[in-house]
């Protein structure tokens, strides 16, 4: 798990021309809370951001009150089944929202991958093409208007999320891919392989970028970090490279795990925090006594959650690296585990059937979310963090609203 100081997800986005093409940049808010007082916080933005002129000034005021009382939302709602729906005929492999949750995407065994409405249960799309499982998926948010689709049969393909349409079909990889991610500005995607390599494809043209190669054992996670210009890969050698985007040179190796790296980046049983600046180890997590599975940062980065095979989740300080609470009441491993937008919340899948929220400052359970029947594979909030999807082997995706 990569830390950069001083960066926050809670951010607004300003938009610029440069050589006629329109251009976002990320402003970090760094600790925004529901008693900030926004006008002198607007007033320190404008003082470091020339880009933000007194024409604009009003619409990022706006921006940030938006954020705050998002911060400032209430986290004890409960969830209800909306709808469930039989997505595939054979397994799914993924599941994923757009942005605002208005629709979402299933991968499956069936080599397809399907697009629905999240309000009426409505197929609408079937993106149909590649020869072998659909197993990595994406939508390009916060726009949501592509959907990138990684395959066995070691293609990517590239799709409009409006009408279904192909755009590209990505080729070079010699194995399977099975991890994929959209830059955050939706420039590049990036695919991960089993062939050992990262890959970079230009959204626009759909030509290859680049090829990073450096790991000795497959690619099986990759993440961008908030910028968009640096990429960390980690792979089956124990091992995660950090990239420079635009160069293509390694900025660092991180090395210290005795295990294979499951997520950007998790070992066996503890989860390392680097800071990308150094390369340097800052903390190393410690307490589950089973492979970890799963680890994220809440959209803050204040907290780190973890997801571990021994069945529980623990939920850490970004800043002290101190365990806070552990969340315990599954039955059986936790493959997944994400935060609402707020912080507040945290949410975990498992192989007991069972999705669960829970408090992550206190670790209680909010509530169980039952129905499925059989293991949970994935889960997410959509960005309110009024709706959650769950993916289940049963074959079939829940929306709880």
């Amino acid at each position: 798990m990569l830390r950069k100081k001083k960066k926050n997800k809670k951010n607004t986005h300003a938009d610029r021309e440069k050589g006629g093409q329109l251009r976002t940049k990320s402003i970090d808010l760094l600790n925004l809370t529901p008693d900030t007082d926004v006008n002198e916080l607007l007033s320190d933005i404008r003082a470091a951001e020339p880009l933000i002129t007194s024409s604009c000034a009003e619409q990022v005021k706006v921006l940030i009150c938006k954020l705050q009382e998002k911060v400032g939302q209430k986290d004890d709602r409960r969830f209800y089944l909306f709808r469930a729906l039989q997505a595939h005929n054979l397994p799914l492999t993924n599941v994923a929202f757009n942005k605002s949750g208005s629709s979402f995407i299933t991968g499956s065994y069936d080599r397809t991958c399907k697009l629905w409405d999240t309000a009426s249960g409505e197929e609408l799309h079937t993106l149909e093409g590649h020869r072998n499982i659909v197993y990595a998926i994406a939508f390009n948010n916060p726009y949501g208007d592509k959907v990138a689709t990684g395959s066995f049969d070691k293609t990517c393909k590239l799709w409009s999320a409006e009408t279904g349409k192909c755009f590209y079909t990505f080729r070079g990889h010699t194995a399977e891919i099975v991890c994929l991610a959209f830059s955050p500005q939706s420039i590049l995607v990036a695919t991960g392989s089993m062939d050992t390599t990262a890959k970079l494809w230009d959204v626009e043209s759909g030509k290859e970028v680049s090829t990073l190669a450096g790991h000795f054992a497959e690619i099986i996670s990759l993440s961008f970090n908030t910028m968009g210009d640096h990429l960390v890969m980690g792979s089956l050698d124990h091992t995660a490279i950090l990239w420079d985007i635009s160069s293509g040179i390694k900025v660092h190796i991180l090395t210290g795990h005795r295990g294979e790296i499951s997520c950007v980046i998790s070992g066996r049983g503890v989860v390392c925090v680097w800071d990308a600046d150094s390369g340097q180890c800052l903390a190393t997590l410690l307490g589950h006594n089973d492979e970890v599975l799963d680890v994220c940062f809440n959209y803050a980065g204040q907290l780190i959650a973890t997801a571990s095979a021994d069945g529980t989740s623990r939920v850490f300080s970004a800043e002290t690296f101190q365990c806070l609470c552990q969340l315990e009441g599954h039955k059986g491993e936790i493959s997944k585990v994400c935060f609402n937008p707020q912080g507040s919340c945290a949410l975990t899948a498992s192989v007991d059937k069972t999705a669960r929220v829970w408090y992550a400052n206190t670790g209680a359970c909010l509530q169980a979310l039952e129905g499925h029947s059989d293991e949970i594979f994935s889960c997410a909030f959509n960005y309110e963090g009024d709706t959650i999807i769950t993916g289940s082997k049963d074959n079939t995706c829940r929306i709880w609203h």
